[in-house]
């Protein structure tokens, strides 16, 4: 295996390439992905096997005779272990059982007797998606990447579909491009010798949610600290967020524990009663060798800032731009410090609480005790007793609740117990997205409802992988943002293994309305603290968003004046003009213009930076 071309290679952190067959055919395309800067690996044919950009620290390759297998991303395998897993290779379905072990985040891709096999996580973090390109079957891990080659547009459907608030699976899984196949987190593509048939094979199925926590727990603290481990392992200097919530505390303790000295980084919120700073510094005070920054709360970015400015080339439209400012901001400060990768604890919320839908279920199975802790649910969150029970009578199957969602997008927002205990967030449309838009909207929940099936037939399980899937795929566009910043970020809760561990809790002791965290408090015993373990709740940043909107009502304002999607017709440009004049308008706090500015934002961004 060799790789001729290198280029100048690029950043560690935005790792992005084409996959192609060792076919003539498939050479003569590859060089439509070849651009200044790239590297190509090869087969050992000598024809492209991978093109794109890497880094080296990101990459670990391995050819024994006709089998070669390429790990790309964060993963603690050695060049020696891939070796001796390619050379007992005999068939690429083996390749299930190797990603269901291998600690990190990563794609794995791998080539045998012609044929190739290309996956991403099951997080959603890591994606693959597949294209015909002049007969050629073509890999690749972002859409945009193949769009670009085939001279697509982004369709006007999938945008429409986008405005959805929130579009449910399998929806926001699709790509842009119409032409272009996403490969569904949980499986990988495989592409057959002759270069143009592919097919869709199932690598990854979340665990039963049956262990008890007393036996969970000791496994995933090993998954944890290996997930940590693979990120600092190279010691070095490294940051953590450290907003005194159990999430960032358990990654900053765990990095503190490796060769790498730890930066560790809080962001006070504005709101008086906003108490992460304090439990921050109580952190600190177990931390002698780290160093602590903390930032001005008041010269932090807003909610909504910069939204003009956006520049980022990404494959999908995505809410994460919203909060782009606010991530970014610190990067350069820690990097001036000396870090080589920022953690985060993202991923904790969706991990380590669940949703409180699997008592749907467990109703059914276990109903005084499901009964006890729904009564807690409903003092916590404050639902209506009516509607909780008509949430828990509802035995809507997945595919006929999103055909009932269809035909009510203009309803208001569903109650907050509706979501909780069902299938999800029910999706709507407002007042600013056209007919048009709304025709083609329907139309595809209702395709999409004859066939859906949901990710779990248990509504908790599944409504836990949507969100896990949702948060994966903003975090992936602001990891390529913060590796475009010049500091890479990690995200070690949203590592496969990592999730499974969590999954694999019994519900009834995951989501309490008794304990916060349980779950993630048992694992960390003996790491972090007993006194930082008893935080019993997390900021909001509402007011944040709140001084967003009000701050940056001009800017607002100027994306609707020449609005992508009001040219076509998919938006009313005077009906969003009027609520930017007015951000205090009911309804806005519940951050429903989101979807919009998303797809707005990134039309703007597709724009004004064309592809390389």
């Amino acid at each position: 295996m060799t790789e001729p071309h290198t280029g100048a290679g690029t950043g560690p952190g935005d790792a992005h390439f084409a996959v192609f067959t060792d076919r003539a055919d498939a050479a003569a395309v590859a060089r439509s992905f070849t651009h200044s800067g790239g590297r190509t690996l090869t087969h050992a044919s000598g024809r492209p096997w991978l093109v794109g950009h890497w880094h080296d620290e990101e990459i670990v390759t391995a050819c024994v005779g006709s089998a070669s297998l390429a790990v790309v991303g964060c993963c603690p395998v050695d060049a020696g272990e891939l070796r001796r897993r390619t050379a007992r290779l005999r068939d690429l379905a083996e390749l299930d059982a190797l990603a269901r072990t291998l600690p990190g985040s990563f794609h794995l891709v791998g080539a045998l007797d012609g044929q190739i096999r290309v996956q991403g996580t099951a997080s959603g973090l890591r994606l693959v998606f597949h294209a015909d390109i002049e007969g050629v079957r073509v890999a690749a891990t972002r859409a945009d990447t193949l769009a670009a080659v085939l001279g697509l547009d982004p369709d006007v459907e999938e945008l429409a579909v986008r405005l959805l608030w929130p579009a449910p699976h399998p929806l926001s899984e699709t790509s842009m491009w119409r032409a272009v196949t996403a490969v569904p987190p949980e499986a990988a593509v495989v592409v057959a010798a002759d270069g143009r048939t592919a097919r869709h094979t199932r690598w990854w199925t979340p665990p039963e949610p049956v262990r008890p926590l007393a036996a969970a727990a000791p496994r995933i603290r090993t998954e944890l600290e290996q997930a940590v481990d693979a990120r600092t392992r190279r010691g070095g200097v490294v940051s953590c967020d450290l907003s005194g919530g159990l999430d960032s505390t358990s990654v900053c303790f765990l990095a503190d524990r490796s060769p790498a000295r730890v930066v560790a980084s809080t962001w006070p919120g504005r709101d008086p009663a906003d108490t992460d700073l304090a439990w921050a510094q109580r952190a600190k005070g177990y931390l002698p060798d780290v160093e602590h920054v903390v930032w001005d709360a008041d010269a932090s970015p807003l909610v909504y800032e910069d939204l003009l400015g956006i520049d980022d080339l990404l494959d999908e439209p995505t809410i994460g731009v919203m909060d782009r400012a606010r991530v970014l901001h610190h990067l350069p400060g820690l990097a001036a410090r000396g870090s080589r990768l920022h953690l985060t604890g993202i991923g904790g919320d969706h991990v380590a609480w669940c949703s409180e839908a699997y008592y749907h279920r467990l109703l059914r199975t276990r109903p005084l005790f499901a009964l006890r802790q729904v009564r807690g649910f409903r003092a916590l969150w404050q639902w209506p007793l009516g509607g909780t029970l008509r949430a828990l009578a509802d035995v809507r199957p997945y595919g006929k609740w999103l055909a009932d969602a269809a035909g009510d997008l203009r309803g208001p927002l569903p109650p907050s117990v509706a979501t909780g205990l069902g299938w999800g967030m029910a999706p709507r449309l407002f007042d600013w997205v056209t007919p048009q838009a709304e025709r083609m909207a329907r139309r595809a929940l209702l395709e999409a409802a004859a066939t859906a099936t949901a990710l779990h037939p248990d509504r908790g399980l599944h409504t836990d992988l949507e969100q896990i899937r949702s948060c994966g795929r903003v975090i992936r566009q602001w990891d390529r943002m913060a590796a475009r910043a010049g500091l890479p970020m990690a995200s070690p809760f949203l590592d496969d293994r990592v999730i499974e561990a969590f999954l694999a809790v019994r519900p009834g002791e995951r989501v309490t309305p008794w304990r916060y965290k349980p779950v993630l408090a048992a694992a960390m015993r003996g790491i972090v603290p007993e006194q930082c373990l008893r935080r019993s709740n997390k900021a909001a940043a509402s007011m944040d968003a709140a001084d967003g909107l009000r701050a940056h009502r001009a800017d607002l304002l100027a994306l609707w004046e020449d609005s992508r999607l009001a040219e076509l017709g998919l938006v009313d440009g005077a009906e969003l003009r009027r609520l930017a004049r007015r951000p205090a308008s009911p309804g806005l706090s519940d951050a429903i213009l989101y979807s919009t500015i998303a797809v707005e934002v990134w039309l703007r961004g597709r724009a004004r930076v064309r592809q390389p």
